[in-house]
């Protein structure tokens, strides 16, 4: 009968660890997948990128899914591919509108933590960094911009101011929403739980300057060129404006607002006999979270477990800044408007109360059930829980990777024509053609390569002014016969 008893224990307990590891099929790696995309994209190309990218998509779920459509996207637009890039932003961009949607009309659907709170935040259905949701809409407007679709770019434009709109009245409600679970399930809301933690990522100055997680100077400089080329000064002031208040002391963005009104005056536009360029320069890669564990002791009726909790984090970058852009004898300064990695470490900042109070949660969780296997399965029991939890706790490392690290901008006035572009002296080996009244010219450095994109043109420059005849006159006739006649003595 006792082994009997034994035996029914162990089964309860190897039952309670298969219900645990339950979901560890679906805990995969996104930092080991995009670390792979990554060096196949380096050593044999962007195509042979996205072949590994798009077999790791086994089901019509996975092709739908909004981190793939994510990194295939901008792997597609590495490779010029803009219609095909387009395509697979859409299907990212459909996920994203659902979220939007039930964000304003169920919020608390997205603050349903069950599965997280009791297993591993990657179970959670991946909804994206809130910048990557806006710079989703700004990925679509370049990628139309550069297909020549000014009215669609004025459309995903739109959207981005009201995609920010969505995520800044959403975030308001849910550390809240977090906090009010955690402590109905006994978890202490002290600050203690960060013992251990590298805070300094998240405090460092350039994270604290950053207004929220979301917004970037890019995609409202972006706002106020492209009205401005649609000749909409009117439109084209307030996303200069943004700009500057998000990125301020940047003298390219604040020439953007103070020239705006010359620019787009009609006896300039009548007169202009240059092409108004706007270079967009990024360069490295957008940085990865990396799990790093803690165990915390957890009380029980019989004394005190440990429990397993991981949490992301991520290292600053290292890459070294740009300076500036040359160009038919000219050298443009290059201003650097959006730091993902800063991005990703403010959005990181934000999230952490949250995602701690989650893991606290789950520790008092994982420590009742320990107890329990503890107590019907004795040493075994112990074992079965600790192993489950820690197999179990995993930081949610997925983000937009193929996202580049750091972007710039620059802007002047280049004659029409082939130019030769040169990078902080590293000139680029393809020509740009340069024509019309503006152009955008996006162009990245992806490991040792240099990739220029479609260059945008727009208008047409003003043409040259005929030069009227010269009057006839008998002066020079008479002159030169006068020379002639002296040769000739």
């Amino acid at each position: 009968m006792q082994e009997h008893t034994v035996s029914h224990s162990r089964l309860w307990s190897a039952l309670a660890l298969s219900t645990l590891l339950a979901g560890c099929a679906t805990l995969q790696s996104h930092d080991k997948l995009a670390s792979e995309v990554q060096t196949s994209s380096r050593a044999e190309g962007i195509p042979a990128a996205i072949t590994r990218l798009d077999a790791s998509a086994k089901s019509d779920d996975d092709k739908k899914a909004l981190l793939y459509n994510l990194e295939r996207g901008e792997l597609l637009r590495l490779d010029n591919r803009y219609e095909d890039s387009t395509q697979s932003f859409l299907v990212a961009d459909e996920r994203v509108k659902e979220w939007e949607e039930t964000a304003k009309t169920d919020p608390s659907k997205l603050m349903g933590t069950v599965g997280a709170a009791l297993i591993s935040e990657r179970l959670k259905g991946y909804e994206g960094q809130d910048y990557e949701k806006v710079f989703l809409t700004t990925r679509l407007a370049m990628n139309r911009v550069a297909q020549g679709d000014l009215e669609k770019a004025r459309v995903d434009i739109k959207r981005t101011h009201e995609r920010e709109a969505v995520i800044a009245e959403f975030r308001a409600k849910e550390t809240a929403a977090a906090e009010e679970e955690a402590t109905s399930k006994g978890a202490n809301k002290g600050g203690k739980e960060l013992n251990g933690y590298p805070v300094e990522t998240l405090n460092d100055p350039e994270v604290l300057a950053l207004k929220n997680g979301y917004q970037n100077a890019l995609s409202h400089y972006l706002a106020g060129f492209l009205y401005e080329v649609m000749n909409e000064p009117g439109m084209a002031a307030p996303g200069y404006r943004k700009a500057i208040e998000l990125n301020p002391e940047t003298p390219v963005l604040e020439e953007g607002l103070r020239g705006l009104d010359k620019r787009t005056s009609f006896t300039w536009k009548r007169r202009q006999r240059m092409t108004d360029v706007l270079f967009i320069v990024e360069t490295g890669d957008a940085p990865a979270r990396k799990p790093k564990a803690f165990t915390l002791p957890v009380p029980t009726g019989r004394g005190m477990v440990t429990a397993s909790i991981s949490y992301p984090v991520i290292e600053p970058s290292n890459d070294p800044l740009l300076k500036q852009v040359s160009a038919a004898g000219q050298d443009l300064k290059l201003e650097r408007v959006v730091d993902v990695n800063v991005m990703a470490r403010r959005v990181l900042k934000d999230e952490m109360p949250g995602m701690v109070l989650r893991g606290i949660t789950r520790a008092v969780a994982k420590g009742v059930v320990q107890d329990q296997l503890q107590k019907n399965a004795g040493l075994f029991g112990a074992i079965v829980g600790a192993v489950a939890s820690v197999a179990t706790e995993q930081a949610d490392d997925r983000m937009w990777r193929m996202l580049p690290g750091r972007i710039y901008v620059a802007r002047g006035y280049l004659p029409p024509g082939d130019h030769l572009l040169s990078i902080d002296g590293r000139t680029i080996e393809a020509p740009i053609t340069i024509d019309g009244q503006y152009a955008m010219v996006p162009l990245r450095f992806y490991g040792d390569r240099a990739m220029v994109g479609q260059v945008a043109v727009v208008g047409q420059l003003a043409p040259a002014p005929v030069a009227a005849p010269a009057p006839a006159s008998n002066k020079p006739a008479a002159r030169q016969r006068g020379t002639k006649a002296s040769a000739k003595k």
